[in-house]
């Protein structure tokens, strides 16, 4: 993974990734298409980043090729979690200052990053052919990776919602508390109400005290969601009430770096073991970047 990490990064700072045209787009969706993961929430608090950076990291460590994308226009925070800091965002790249390749850094043990949602905003101002160039780029750059994670913001913004309804799938993070289970169960119902081809959801219990209450929590928004929206909504796993994952925080480092044999540590490793065995192949249901910007930007939702 160093050296799949290191080549990535030199392939950017030297700024050598192919010349992107139309027969080197056709070529790279051939030879790899990134699954694009929504990671959201009912609500904020419940450890939704922090889930998605551990995960990201898990799935990197298993040697599959991981970018983690900020989406949160509000309270990106995934550099902070690493406890880095971050000089280039996705508003250097929209200003014309930067190219996507270079805005992409890298984290604990040469994890991808982009970090904070600064910019994202803008994306709605761009003119077609402006878009065109910037999600060419995006879809060339896809193309590296197997998974794109993106961490959305928590509840039902607009643009949370335009994230979600673009990705290929969405992973719900909860926690036991009721309202977090209510907040979870709506964000699901109104994606469902709200679109024609729903994107598939799984749910992920976080600070758990054990796997009987993360199962009780999945069934109870699997029967309302089974009996009102006629979904199936599986979990993912859970991540168990740790006090080392705040320990963690406080020294801003992932709980996985830092406790690597913590309970909740091995729990993030069943979650990317898990699922990387169920996940659908990577060249199915797969729409790529130019999809993904085109649902994101003009989708009503």
């Amino acid at each position: 993974m160093i050296d799949q990490a290191a080549s990535l990064r030199e392939m950017m700072l030297n700024n050598s990734l192919p010349q992107l045209n139309e027969e080197n787009l056709v070529q790279t969706k051939k030879r790899n298409q990134a699954r694009l993961i929504a990671i959201s929430s009912g609500k904020g608090g419940v450890g939704k980043s922090n889930f998605t950076l551990n995960l990201a990291l898990k799935l990197h460590a298993a040697g599959k090729k991981v970018l983690v994308f900020d989406a949160d226009l509000g309270m990106a925070n995934i550099d902070v979690l690493m406890g880095v800091s971050s000089r280039f965002s996705l508003y250097h790249v929209l200003k014309g200052e930067k190219r996507i390749q270079d805005i992409i850094q890298f984290g604990p043990h040469g994890l991808p990053y982009v970090a904070g949602g600064s910019g994202l905003i803008e994306l709605l101002s761009l003119t077609e052919e402006d878009i065109h160039g910037f999600t060419s780029d995006l879809e060339h750059l896809s193309g590296e990776f197997d998974y794109i994670l993106f961490d959305t913001g928590a509840g039902l913004s607009l643009e949370n919602r335009r994230f979600i309804a673009a990705a290929d799938e969405c992973i719900v993070v909860t926690t036991p508390e009721p309202t977090s289970i209510t907040d979870a169960y709506a964000l699901i119902k109104v994606m469902h109400r709200h679109l024609s081809d729903p994107v598939a959801f799984s749910i992920v219990v976080n600070r758990a005290e054990n796997r009987r209450e993360a199962e009780q929590v999945s069934a109870k928004i699997g029967l309302v969601a089974k009996r009102f929206l006629n979904a199936t909504i599986p979990l993912l796993g859970y991540v168990s009430d740790d006090q080392h994952v705040m320990r963690a925080v406080k020294k801003q480092t992932p709980f996985t770096v830092m406790y690597p044999q913590c309970t909740a540590s091995r729990d993030m490793e069943r979650i990317a073991s898990g699922y990387m065995d169920l996940a659908l192949p990577l060249t199915q249901n797969t729409q790529g970047f130019k999809g993904f910007m085109n649902k994101w930007l003009k989708k009503t939702i």
